[in-house]
Formats: C-alpha cells, sequence, structure tokens
C-alpha cells in the first residue's frame, strides 16, 4: 500500500521547468493543487512554455526564484537539473516544508508494480530492455523516468495489472522521501556527476537510495562483479545478483555459453551468449541484469531469450549510423562519463577514431589512457573539456583539435582507412554545444548522413 498524496487545494511549488517541471505542473493543478512554477529564464526564454501553464491556471515567477514564495508553500517539487543544495529549498527545508523529486509524487500516485532502475552506465538500454521483455510476454508495461517520458507522466494510464519501468538518476533519488520500487536495480557505480554531487561517496549515497524504504517482499537486483555495488545492499528485501564471472545462489549469470537463472536452489537456462544481439561486455551485463528483474516483475523465464534477442536497443546508445567507403560510424553519445567510453571502446577490436569532448563533468580522463593506446588510431578533441582531456591524454595517443562534431566527423573521415570506425562517445556532458545528449547524438548521425550522400554523389560523377 502506496502512501498517496492529496493535492486538492494545497499550496504547491514547481522548481525548474524543463520537461519534468511541465509535466509536474499540469498534472499538479488538474488535481486540484494551487501551484506555482518558478524558473531561473526569462520568459522570453520559455515563452510556449509559459503560455500554456497560465492556461492552466498556474502561477509563474521567470527569470529569478524568490526566497520568500519557497517558504510560503505546502510541498516543493524539483525537477531533476535543480541542484538539491540549492539555498531557497534549504530555507524551505528548515521550515518543515517537504522537498520531493517527481519520482516520489509520481510513486505516490502510480498503481500497479514499479521496477526502478539506477547506476552510473546502461540505465536506459537496461530499463528499455526490461519494458521490451515484459511486453514480449503480454504483461502490460509503461516505460518512463529519466529515459525521456518524467515518470508522473505514467500515473493516469497505470492501473493495477501494469508495471511501469523507470530509469531514476542521482539527482531523482536525493530528494526521495517514502519512494520505494517494487524492484530496484543497481548496474554499477563508477564516478559521474561530481560537479553536482562534491564526491564519489555523496553520489553513490544518492544511489543507494533507491533501497532505503524496501520492505522484505521487494527485491534488489546487484552487480556482484562491482565491489561498490556489492556493499551497498539494501537493509531489507530479497536480493538477487547478477554476474559475467561467478556462479550465484539467486540470480542470473554466466556458465559457458549459456546465461542461467537460479533461485531457491533451482537452476534454469535462459539463454545462449549468441542469443545477445547487443554489443560488448556491459551489455551482457545489462542483459543480466534486465532478465533477473523481467523475472522478478513477472515475466516467465520461457520468453528471456526470444524477446532479447529481437531487442533493437536503444538510440544513442552503441548505434551503428553507416558505413562510407568501408568506414564505420557509431554514435554512442550517451557516453557521458568516462566509464562508459570505457565500455565503448572495449566493444570494438580497434582501429578507432574517438570523438571526446563536451561540458566537464569533473572527473579524470587518466583511465582512457591505455584502452585509447591499445585501440585508438586518433582522437579528435570537441568542446570545452578539450584542453583538459589533451592534457591529461598527452602521449597515449595522437590527439587533434576538431572543436565541433562536424569538424571531428571531417576530419576522422579525411583520415580514415576501409576497416576503420569512428566513434562519438564523449565522456563529457553535451551542455556546452548542445541541449542533450540526444540532440548532440542526432547532430552526429544527421553529419554523418550528410557525409554518406557526399561521398555517393561524388562517386557517381567519377563513374559517369
Amino acid at each position: 500500500m502506496r502512501l498517496g498524496v492529496d493535492l486538492e487545494g494545497k499550496r504547491l511549488l514547481v522548481v525548474g521547468l524543463a520537461r519534468t517541471g511541465m509535466v509536474v505542473s499540469l498534472l499538479c493543478a488538474a488535481y486540484g493543487a494551487r501551484v506555482t512554477a518558478t524558473d531561473e529564464k526569462p520568459e522570453s526564454a520559455l515563452p510556449e512554455v509559459a503560455a500554456k501553464l497560465r492556461a492552466a491556471g498556474v502561477t509563474l515567477e521567470l527569470g529569478a526564484h524568490n526566497p520568500e514564495t519557497f517558504v510560503n508553500q505546502d510541498l516543493i517539487i524539483v525537477s531533476p537539473g535543480v541542484p538539491a543544495k540549492m539555498p531557497p529549498l534549504q530555507l524551505a527545508r528548515n521550515r518543515g516544508i517537504p522537498v520531493w523529486s517527481e519520482i516520489e509524487l509520481a510513486w505516490r500516485l502510480l498503481r500497479g508494480k514499479l521496477v526502478a532502475i539506477t547506476g552510473s552506465n546502461g540505465k536506459t538500454t537496461t530499463t528499455a530492455l526490461v519494458g521490451h521483455i515484459l511486453q514480449s510476454a503480454k504483461i502490460p508495461v509503461l516505460i518512463g523516468g529519466n529515459i525521456g517520458t518524467p515518470l508522473l507522466a505514467r500515473v493516469e494510464a497505470s492501473s493495477d495489472s501494469t508495471v511501469t519501468v523507470a530509469e531514476v538518476s542521482s539527482f531523482q533519488l536525493e530528494t526521495i522521501e517514502a519512494f520505494r520500487p517494487d524492484v530496484g536495480v543497481l548496474l554499477n557505480l563508477t564516478p559521474d556527476h561530481i560537479d553536482r554531487h562534491n564526491s564519489f561517496e555523496e553520489y553513490a549515497r544518492a544511489k543507494q537510495r533507491l533501497f532505503e524504504n524496501m520492505l522484505d517482499r521487494d527485491a534488489a537486483v546487484l552487480n556482484a562483479d562491482d565491489p561498490e555495488v556489492a556493499r551497498r545492499g539494501p537493509a531489507h528485501g530479497q536480493v538477487f545478483w547478477f554476474s559475467r564471472q561467478k556462479r550465484l545462489a539467486a540470480g542470473t549469470f554466466v556458465r559457458g555459453d549459456q546465461i542461467l537463472f537460479r533461485r531457491e536452489g533451482s537452476e534454469e537456462v535462459l539463454m545462449r551468449r549468441a542469443d545477445i544481439p547487443l554489443r560488448g561486455e556491459h551489455n551482457l551485463e545489462n542483459v543480466l541484469a534486465a532478465s533477473t528483474a523481467a523475472i522478478l516483475a513477472g515475466a516467465p523465464v520461457g520468453a528471456i531469450a526470444a524477446a532479447v534477442h529481437t531487442f533493437p536497443g536503444v538510440e544513442h546508445r552503441l548505434e551503428y549510423v553507416a558505413e562510407i567507403n568501408g568506414v564505420a560510424f557509431y554514435n554512442d553519445s550517451k557516453a557521458t562519463n568516462v566509464d562508459a567510453t570505457l565500455k565503448a571502446i572495449e566493444a570494438f577490436p580497434g582501429s578507432l577514431f574517438v570523438i571526446l569532448g563536451g561540458k566537464d563533468k569533473g572527473s579524470p580522463y587518466a583511465p582512457l589512457r591505455e584502452p585509447l593506446r591499445e585501440k585508438a588510431k586518433h582522437v579528435l578533441l570537441i568542446g570545452a573539456a578539450a584542453d583538459k582531456i589533451r592534457e591529461e591524454l598527452e602521449g597515449a595517443v595522437a590527439m587533434e583539435s576538431a572543436g565541433t562534431v562536424e569538424r571531428a566527423v571531417a576530419l576522422a573521415f579525411e583520415q580514415a582507412q576501409p576497416g576503420d570506425t569512428v566513434l562519438l562517445a564523449p565522456a563529457c556532458a553535451s551542455f556546452d554545444q548542445f541541449e542533450n545528449f540526444e540532440q548532440r547524438g542526432r547532430a552526429f548521425k544527421e553529419i554523418v548522413a550528410h557525409l554518406a550522400t557526399q561521398h555517393k554523389a561524388q562517386n557517381s560523377t567519377r563513374k559517369a
């Protein structure tokens, strides 16, 4: 039984008017709350948003945050991009006003089961794969959270028979109160978002909050091969593991060419490794985690292999784009931290032209030195972090400043030979040159498509 929440007549402040803030404002207004929405951006930067919210009866405070507004509320909902330690929020907490993330509110209103997935890398692929498995098993499923659609937007479609699968971030988990998934998945923990969380330990504690409200009947799925994950399990609930390296008493693991699920002393073969269409050992881990979570959410064991085999992958995650004159192009724009880029590099045998750079997130780039030395022919540097990356990787690999994605693709193609691969795996956030990693990935694909058209036209001219 969830706690629920009564919004009728409540004074509710929404902080941040990106995609999540919009959904929260409109839904809470529809539920009868007296909603005020605030954003540091001026109205001139948000004309369509402002018009839509005013039409719904939402009061707007744009261009700056007014501390007095924060202390005159019954509840505050913060968007993921809003720092939890922002002074007006601290002021509200000191007055006893609850400050929640959107996933806390959504959890109180959702019906049916909830599977929540977090980790430093692999969240989106695993979330999409769990949803695909459940859908293939004819289980009513909804997908939301940090994967693109706010969890709150799935509330109206939920029912007692649905399973909602949600990607949740450290930013969202910072400000939960009673949020409690029926199945919680922690994929891995490596340094990320240190610019926001100040330290790895603080970041890891935010991730670990996924489990803090679990009951004995709930289930946690943990990576047995990740030492940081292995020591951060829940105090309550059933624990299932996944591993590429060891046999498990409870969970999903690899033995030879087989992938098995074990529970209460019995083993069942789920599939062969060859059944997995996704590239890279990190995606094997994602499949192990997703299979475990899907089974715990009600999918029959026999449905797993066929679902995994038909999973198309996720846009911007080691996404094959094109081959031009024997040179392959892959889009891994979602590689927004160093560990994700390491996993992308490991997925290829070598002969790489790697595009690195963007907005720095505070983590060191030195772990990329040896993998790049072994597998990369050349690195093209883009964005604000280019100088820092060059300094930390100096001497490990040939590097060249490209500035933009477009220039990086052109330089890479000029130098690449048939059999080489051009890989966008930036190890950085995108916010210096793009609105988000999706826009960066789409730009890369459009540039490659234009290059392919040009190359085809040139070849046709030569033949004529």
